[in-house]
């Protein structure tokens, strides 16, 4: 790390696409984690092209790192927190590598958010990563990631006080946010989906303090009812969203609310790609019946859908986001251009990061991939294989920049 003034880059001649809108062959200058400008200049690499990094809105990176763990649910349990941050370090720049330069993990603990700071000083030249820690009930879809008889877990609240404390003990942490959880959950083990968890007054009471200090609040839904108490109780995102019904989308489209479709994983269980238990596939093929049915009219009335994919490397791969992009476009029918920008500018946006990154403007940090092809005019070319290079916070993360 050095503390010398950092040199000024450039990038020239290739087509850009800003986040919003393309911005002809353009010249793109930096310095460390600052755009100085982006103006329009003489094509000289037109088979390529840069687009602002992506933002992956719901991740899980608190998993084994390389090969997968014999027992996932027991790793993060059974290794000691020093060597789970490498793992977790590990899985944020595979993310970057494959051009996934912010990062949002929904059940984060101190593990997530001393990575986060360590990129944050330049210790290592990672991405943006964001941490929401969980507020969920004993026996809720939280808590089930631990086999129930498994005597050391993670915190739940369990009543409404308990619910005000944790959310101050994770403010105090640094947490930019917390999840709560509306309905259970597909891979928690003994739970029903359709289970109630927390009472409506230990919802309302995280929320309400969530807000008081800042923070924003995800919530885990898959039911209709869930999506019903998610909306009443005023969370600031859906995570999920299965169950997204035509008398949801009024105050959705009202609030703007973002969504994280989740596509991927729950195809991927549905179909048992990956080893599952039967409850799982189970729970999922039911999920995934439901949310087909209500997506499509979701998306036409014009709901708010962001890049999430929750990826924990068990399931949907840190790398995989790409694909979930182009998942996006065909299951909601839009542009490619309206795609691109639920994996950049708006999910950027949506988790209070529009001012930083998301976009390729001067004055927000150096955040770009440079591409094969057009992906905000064919979607298909948004591709880990057409990746040329990434540049995270102005450092290059993967591939080298073209001369």
């Amino acid at each position: 790390m050095s503390h010398h003034a950092d040199p000024e880059h450039v990038l020239d001649g290739l087509p850009l696409w800003d986040g919003d809108r393309e911005v002809g062959p353009a010249r793109l200058t930096w310095s460390g984690d600052r755009i100085l400008g982006v103006e329009e200049a003489p094509a000289r690499h037109t088979d390529l092209s840069v687009i602002p990094g992506l933002v992956d809105t719901h991740v899980h990176l608190g998993y084994a790192a390389g090969a997968p763990a014999a027992d996932p649910s027991a790793w993060p349990i059974l290794t000691p927190p020093e060597e789970r941050s490498l793992h977790v370090a590990a899985n944020a720049l595979r993310c970057a590598r494959a051009g996934v330069t912010t990062l949002r993990d929904l059940a984060a603990d101190s593990v997530q958010l001393a990575v986060g700071r360590a990129f944050d000083a330049g210790v290592l030249a990672g991405p943006r990563l964001l941490s929401h820690g969980q507020v969920g009930m004993t026996a809720g879809h939280g808590d089930l990631f631990v086999p129930p008889h498994y005597p050391h877990r993670p915190p739940t609240a369990d009543s409404p006080d308990e619910c005000r404390k944790l959310v101050r003990v994770w403010a105090r942490s640094g947490a930019a946010g917390v999840k709560i959880y509306t309905s259970g959950g597909v891979l928690s083990m003994g739970d029903k989906v359709g289970w109630r968890n927390q009472t409506r007054d230990e919802i309302r009471t995280t929320v309400d303090e969530a807000h008081a200090l800042g923070m924003l609040v995800a919530a885990h839904t898959h039911s209709v009812e869930g999506l019903d108490i998610a909306l009443a109780e005023g969370a600031d995102s859906i995570e999920h969203g299965t169950a997204i019904a035509e008398h949801h989308l009024a105050a959705l489209l009202q609030r703007d609310l973002p969504v994280a479709p989740t596509l991927l994983i729950n195809d991927i269980i549905a179909e048992a790609r990956r080893p599952v238990s039967a409850e799982a596939q189970a729970k999922a093929r039911d999920v995934v019946a439901l949310r087909d049915a209500g997506f499509a009219r979701a998306a036409e009335a014009g709901v708010r859908f962001v890049l999430g994919t929750d990826a924990s490397g068990q399931f949907v791969q840190f790398g995989d986001q790409m694909e979930e992009v182009r998942q996006m476009a065909a299951m909601f029918g839009w542009s490619a251009e309206r795609t691109l920008r639920s994996a950049t500018s708006d999910a950027a946006d949506a988790i209070r990061l529009g001012s930083t990154t998301g976009r390729l403007r001067a004055g927000l940090g150096t955040d770009f991939v440079v591409l094969r092809g057009r992906p905000w005019e064919d979607v298909s070319a948004l591709r880990v294989e057409n990746i040329v290079a990434v540049v995270s916070r102005g450092r290059v993360v993967a591939g080298t920049l073209p001369g």
